[in-house]
């Protein structure tokens, strides 16, 4: 590879796979353009009066190449780039540059490169956890056929060795919705499901309000606790918060963090397109059952196994979150992480990963600005920056503050203790409820029925994937 490839982050020459290489030679304009979705896969009939079509091919599941080139598009990419200011132009005074969780960057952007989002993969041999792995520093191409297998093989953890489906074959709602559960998660399909942990960027991205210049600190109130103070009297007092510029903690939301996710399956459906497979984006099974909530587990079991909690039920609650009884608590249960064999794969920000949100709070600060942190490792910033300027970048930007760390801290707190969970007006861990279905095309149905059904990558998908070229 050259120097000016690697640079850009380009195969310099032919992966040595047809597939792949037809891949790579897919022009962006042109899966734009003729991107659509394809939902009925290989080996599938379908019921429809005139319009009917029943399969005589055979199921026919992803290859493990063509899984690992889109396990690559869920995971790293290489380096980000703090491209921002580090002073405020009107006052020259020093501003937060500092506010990214990681340097690791993915085909998808993030607020603050919080990168929360983490892949589940199913398919007929399993249903896997994708490990976020290190970029390949190795500078062979991005499209060498032994390295992409290797690194989806080091990414996938076994959480079950079957495809995950609600027992039974039930797949009335509330678990699948309408037509989909005819043609979604079926053998031969390799389903990709994103999984955001909000909370780690919650705290992160409240420290980032709290940078904002004397004047325009927003005063943190609750709206669901009749619009009191949230855990800052005493900073509105002392005059570090405006107490004119009031804002809700659920207008805060998700913080923008599930807005990776939606970007993640957009680039996995360009490519899965791109490659010639079919691509769907749709509802998954409806995400509180699909986690294990306890609320849908007596019907349909533990499924993904996800840890929860549940708040203590208060009267204040029939008023504040219209839960009339502590028999309904677990209206209010929140997942907040995911285990195999005790090892924690997704763990929240936030009770009982941590014995108290000042612990939270403190190991994010940690990871960011302690020992061995992003922002002190001096190595790292000198794979991004050229010369010298990791080493000023990291000298002249500056960190959080001390008072933005301890007003974060009892914003942090308040919200755990009064409501029971953190965060409490979104969840610690989201799914956004919408995966990708990757599979093979039942071309015979396209072809018969549709005027565009099929592009020239679908046509030529198993020659060059499957055939002698490939």
């Amino acid at each position: 590879m050259t120097e000016h490839a690697q640079h850009r982050g380009e195969p310099a020459e032919p992966a040595g796979h047809a597939g792949l290489d037809a891949f790579s030679r897919r022009p962006l304009a042109e899966a734009l353009w003729r991107r659509r979705t394809h939902r009925v896969s290989r080996g599938s009939s379908i019921e429809a009066g005139s319009l009917s079509h029943t399969s005589t091919e055979p199921r026919t599941p992803l290859t493990p190449l063509e899984e690992a080139v889109l396990i690559a598009v869920t995971g790293c990419t290489g380096l980000t780039m703090p491209d921002r200011p580090l002073t405020d132009p009107r006052t020259h005074e020093p501003i937060m540059a500092k506010p990214n969780l990681t340097m690791l960057g993915r085909t998808a952007g993030s607020p603050d490169n919080a990168q929360g989002t983490h892949f589940l993969m199913i398919n007929d041999t399993g249903t896997y956890y994708l490990r976020k792995l290190p970029p390949d520093d190795s500078g062979g191409s991005l499209l060498d056929p032994e390295a992409l297998l290797a690194r989806a093989e080091q990414a996938k953890v076994q959480l079950l060795d079957r495809r995950i489906d609600v027992p039974d074959g039930n797949r009335d709602f509330p678990a699948y919705l309408d037509s989909n559960r005819f043609l979604s998660n079926l053998p031969g399909t390799t389903i990709l499901c994103p999984v955001v942990d909000l909370s780690r960027q919650y705290i992160n991205a409240i420290m980032y309000l709290l940078t904002q210049p004397e004047g325009a600190r927003p005063t943190i109130v609750d709206d669901r606790n009749f619009y009191r103070m949230a855990g800052v009297k005493k900073w509105v007092k002392n005059g570090f918060l405006n107490k004119k510029l009031k804002l809700p903690l659920g207008n805060l939301g998700a913080m923008r963090t599930q807005i990776e996710a939606d970007l993640l399956l957009q680039n996995l459906m360009l490519t899965a397109d791109s490659m010639g497979l079919g691509a769907w984006i749709h509802a998954t099974i409806a995400p509180p059952v699909l986690l294990g909530d306890p609320k849908f587990s007596g019907r349909y079991g533990s499924m993904l196994g996800f840890d929860y909690v549940v708040p203590k039920w208060k009267p204040i609650d029939i008023i504040r979150w219209g839960i009339p009884l502590p028999a309904y608590a677990n209206i209010r249960a929140d997942a907040v992480g995911l285990r195999r064999l005790g090892e924690p794969l997704i763990k929240a920000s936030c009770p009982p990963n941590y014995p108290t949100m000042d612990d939270a709070v403190d190991a994010l600060i940690e990871s960011k600005f302690g020992p061995g942190g992003i922002y002190e490792d001096q190595a790292l910033f000198a794979r991004i920056y050229n010369g010298e300027f990791g080493a000023r970048y990291l000298d002249e930007a500056s960190n959080y503050a001390d008072d933005v760390i301890a007003c974060a801290r009892d914003i942090c707190n308040y919200i755990y203790d009064t409501h029971g969970r953190f965060p409490a007006h979104t969840e610690a861990i989201h799914v956004p409820g919408a995966w990708l279905q990757v599979h093979h095309v039942e071309d015979a149905y396209y072809e018969k029925y549709f005027r565009t059904g099929l592009t020239e990558a679908h046509r030529a998908h198993d020659e060059v994937w499957h055939g002698s070229g490939g």
